[in-house]
């Protein structure tokens, strides 16, 4: 089913997310496949229609910082990070409460906000098979067997991933070059020696 981003479409989307459902939604970034953060049978059903290996976290979003207090560790660095790139194209690695990572992010899109708004942190990942290129626009996204609906936001402005970025360790480190750079990020590398 295909919806509107309207203020009842993100009602009925959360409404889904819910009671168990596989959303597609449009990002920042590209679209993405989102399941209620507290929801684990849904996020294995994310693997599922991906086909994407167990070991592959999914990232959580969420539509402000605050929904992030109980979850993750923020220290002044990650606070920083926050600060300048959220929202936007920018995954932080961070310490778990509990133990363990969880990567975290801020979209910048009002229809994923306002889904994040109606539904609550969702764990999410892109809209596409494993190995294959991301969901661009609603119409890619719904060919994915097991999404229960897509919110048809046109066509995903960014068209690059999220830049993932470890704080967890004593140095920053990127994980993956996305939308944001390295050297935009954390500087040029330090100069080759010998």
């Amino acid at each position: 089913m295909v919806l509107k981003p309207t203020h009842a479409g993100l009602q009925r989307a959360a409404k889904l997310l819910r009671s168990g459902a596989v959303v597609a939604f449009p990002t920042d970034t590209v679209y993405g496949l989102g399941a209620s953060a507290d929801d684990e049978v849904a996020q294995k059903r994310i693997y599922q229609i991906k086909g994407r290996p167990v070991g592959m976290p999914l990232i959580l979003m969420v539509a402000g910082q605050s929904q992030l207090e109980g979850l993750v560790h923020v220290d002044s660095r990650a606070e920083e990070m926050m600060r300048k790139w959220w929202p936007g194209p920018l995954t932080l690695i961070l310490y778990a409460i509990g133990g363990g990572t969880l990567g975290v992010r801020i979209p910048k899109h009002k229809v994923a906000l306002g889904l994040l708004r109606h539904a609550g942190p969702l764990m999410t990942t892109s809209a596409n098979l494993h190995g294959h290129d991301p969901a661009m626009n609603a119409e890619e996204a719904a060919t994915l067997s097991g999404v229960m609906a897509v919110i048809d936001g046109g066509v995903a402005a960014g068209g690059t991933a999220s830049t993932v970025l470890d704080l967890t360790g004593p140095e920053p480190h990127v994980l993956r070059e996305g939308a944001i750079s390295t050297p935009e990020l954390i500087g040029p590398p330090p100069p080759r020696t010998g």
